[in-house]
């Protein structure tokens, strides 16, 4: 099981980024536009340095929704591979079998 705190965390991090979504994406799209004076282009590079550092969506950690592990994480599931084979151990996890051969 992962701290409380980081989980709590990575949460607070999740919210900041819906909350900040559009101005980010406003700056982006005045930046990456060809037809962008220099300008304009500087304006907005500084909008976008003056936001915070939370704001960016890369800074938010992929976590286990069970334990909260960091490591080992699988997009598919949204758990990480050791509570998957647990749960696939107990056929929580449909279409999923423990292979033997």
């Amino acid at each position: 099981m992962a701290k409380i705190s980081k989980v709590v965390k990575n949460n607070v991090r999740k919210e900041k980024v819906k909350l900040w979504a559009d101005r980010r994406a406003a700056a982006k799209k005045i930046i990456n536009d060809p037809k962008s004076t220099v300008e304009q282009v500087d304006q907005a590079v500084l909008v976008l340095q003056k936001m915070p550092r939370d704001a960016s969506p890369a800074r938010v950690r992929n976590r286990c929704s069970q334990t909260g592990r960091p490591r080992g994480y699988l997009r598919k599931f949204g758990i990480s591979r050791v509570s998957l084979r647990g749960l696939a151990l107990e056929g929580q996890i449909p279409g999923v079998v423990k292979s033997s051969w």
